[in-house]
């Protein structure tokens, strides 16, 4: 195990580099930059800026100075918060982001995985077609639609909650649940299938042939097996969610990187928007490689030589 895992992050090396010379000279190429302003400035401060920021270089020596930087773990100064540098946003919106996305998937995937077992033990029944319903019904609003709603009712309507901001107590309720419903929709979905599948195995009708109890031949063999659709769509989406997710953070005010993201993006902040693709794959690559190493533990068939 320990040699695949070696050879994951070897392998991950090459990955992340193709990403980072993409993104590098598609944020370049691209019209406009980050001194355009409406207001036009002098030619000799755009010039002074070029030179403080090492824009005025040739575009092949601006990038391997990004690669040297970036390997030393600098990911340089953001160019429209003046006062910081991609290192410092980061180091305060991460948290913030990672404890949102987090929080969110322990919630969806704990009541998500409870009620798709749930409707596939009562299959064609009152719960399975109530819960099929609801989590239709989650899966197809998005964010977008289901962030506005919760913060006028909760926020304005009844002030319960704070509409928006981050830090007040109950600040985090709303963002939260934005994220976790859909994807608890989701795992109830994957989970009901899977489980439906795995009570008609055979493996599970020779565990009942034995005599075993009925709570470990849910528990022990059938949760094990049919969790694994679950734990291959975590992977992706828990990288998503705990780098911070754009929409939510932009409508409620929230500092995190997928907020900073929006920003860079619109104001042509390249280090900043270059910093959030670094980490975005950073977190793809390690959670895809927790995803391979559970699987090996949940499932004995697989196996990591």
């Amino acid at each position: 195990m320990l040699l695949y895992v070696l050879r994951r992050f070897a392998s991950a090396v090459p990955t992340l580099f193709v990403i980072v010379t993409i993104a590098f000279f598609m944020l370049r190429l691209a019209p406009g930059g980050p001194f355009d302003l409406e207001r036009p400035i002098d030619p000799l401060i755009i010039e002074n800026l070029k030179r403080a920021f090492n824009m005025d270089k040739p575009l092949p020596q601006q990038y391997m100075l990004y690669l040297w930087n970036l390997l030393h773990g600098d990911l340089g100064p953001s160019f429209t918060r003046r006062d910081f540098t991609v290192n410092d946003l980061f180091r305060f919106g991460l948290p913030v982001s990672v404890q949102i996305g987090g929080t969110a998937i322990a919630i969806a995937l704990v009541f998500g995985t409870v009620l798709g077992s749930l409707a596939a033990l009562r299959q064609n029944s009152w719960v399975d077609y109530s819960v099929v319903g609801v989590a239709t019904f989650g899966i197809t609003i998005p964010p977008f639609v289901v962030a506005p709603i919760l913060s006028l009712i909760f926020g304005v309507y009844f002030g319960w909650l704070p509409a928006g901001g981050w830090g007040a107590p109950g600040s985090m309720v709303l963002p939260v649940a934005t994220l976790a419903l859909p994807q608890m929709a989701i795992v109830a979905r994957l989970t009901r299938g899977a489980t439906i599948e795995v009570l008609r195995s055979n493996h599970i009708r020779t565990a009942r042939a034995y005599g075993l109890p009925s709570w470990v031949v849910l528990y022990v063999h059938t949760l094990r097996a049919s969790i694994l659709p679950v734990v291959s769509y975590l992977g992706p989406t828990a990288a998503a969610l705990m780098t911070g997710s754009v929409v939510v953070e932009t409508i409620f005010g929230i500092p995190g990187i997928g907020r900073y993201f929006v920003q860079g993006a619109l104001g042509r902040d390249y280090t900043l928007v270059m910093g959030t693709v670094v980490v975005i794959a950073v977190f793809v690559v390690v959670f895809n490689l927790i995803v391979d190493i559970l699987y090996a533990y949940l499932d004995p068939r697989v196996r990591y030589d």
